[in-house]
């Protein structure tokens, strides 16, 4: 995979992901599954804020491992997950464990997850700095087929996470040292026989204590061509109201962004992190599978991200932000034995 973001006047992060995935299925009722995946990223250290660019460049490498078992049972499937991720200044484990089971009719399912992740941060200019954070999550499920062409899904989730929240790269950025959150999503899988179309929606609503809060509206079209060549186009809408504690600052002499009224009696949070700001955004995408012969299939993904802030739902956005537009391209073989 292949990333790359950008700002006007700033050409920011580059990132290159060389991943295998692996599937090993026995008779027996089980499979496992194994994936490795090392990140390069290298580009313009991140801005404080719109008006502040880090003037150094920077380059990181991340590398993660995951590793799911899964056992098939005749109504019933358990599986259980290990996760790592390695990078400079980050390091995190964590743990999964998902049960589902089917009614006897095999039209309905539903699931029961939990996850759990320790992280350790640290900061590349400050080889002392050493903190913690510790996250739990619980996931609920439920799958119905209605029809012979119309599948829906409904999923609850809830989480904490306590310890270090805050950007130890920006300055000021202090963060509630615990975060709260639920989420609900609906899907809905719709086949026109007529066409041999089908119709992937899905809608995300997110809530958590910083008061962020977001809604996410997903389409995306499956369609087979002679040959057995598969075309999906994506369209994703998104928009997110700020942190309580984000605010939109103004710029002392030396450049760094501060409250209104600078540091006199400053709030117990405050933050400028554009990813806590009030705004919206679009990606457009296509994927395309094409089968190389019975055993192999070659897979494409192209997607366009842009995000602006007038794009916020309902309300204007946070001020003083500047557009954020990036692209992904993605190219996958697969060979099954």
């Amino acid at each position: 995979m292949s990333y790359r973001d950008w700002q006007p006047g700033l050409d920011r992060i580059r990132v290159t992901s060389p991943a295998v995935n692996a599937r090993w299925s026995h008779a027996d009722g089980w499979s496992l599954d194994a994936s490795v995946v090392g990140d390069h990223v290298s580009g313009a250290s991140p801005r404080y804020h719109t008006a502040v660019s880090g003037a150094s460049r920077m380059s990181d490498r991340r590398t993660a491992t995951q590793l799911r078992w899964t056992r098939y049972e005749a109504q019933r499937v358990a599986a259980y997950g290990l996760a790592t991720s390695d990078e400079n200044d980050y390091h995190s484990r964590a743990l999964s464990a998902q049960w589902s089971w089917g009614s006897d009719d095999r039209n309905r399912s539903w699931s029961v997850g939990v996850n759990a992740s320790h992280d350790r941060i640290g900061a590349a200019d400050a080889p002392r700095f050493r903190a913690q954070r510790n996250a739990t999550e619980l996931v609920l499920g439920y799958t119905a087929a209605l029809t012979p062409s119309d599948l829906v899904q409904g999923g609850l989730a809830w989480g904490q996470s306590r310890g270090y929240h805050s950007d130890p790269y920006k300055t000021p950025d202090l963060r509630p040292s615990q975060r709260r959150w639920g989420s609900l999503t609906l899907r809905w899988h719709h086949h026109f026989d007529t066409t041999d179309w089908s119709l992937r929606t899905s809608y995300r609503a997110y809530s958590d204590s910083f008061g962020v809060a977001s809604h996410t509206l997903s389409l995306e079209g499956t369609w087979s061509s002679p040959g057995g060549w598969r075309w999906s186009p994506l369209l994703r809408l998104y928009s997110q109201d700020a942190a309580s504690f984000y605010y939109n600052p103004v710029y002392e002499y030396q450049g760094i962004p501060v409250p209104p009224g600078g540091f006199q009696g400053p709030p117990n949070w405050i933050s400028t992190d554009q990813r806590l700001s009030a705004f919206g955004s679009v990606a457009l995408g296509v994927r395309l599978q094409v089968p190389l012969d019975a055993q192999t299939t070659l897979d494409a993904r192209l997607e366009r991200y842009e995000q602006r802030t007038a794009w916020h739902l309902l309300t204007p956005g946070s001020r003083g932000l500047a557009p954020l537009s990036a692209a992904i391209v993605q190219v996958g073989l697969e060979r099954r034995f």
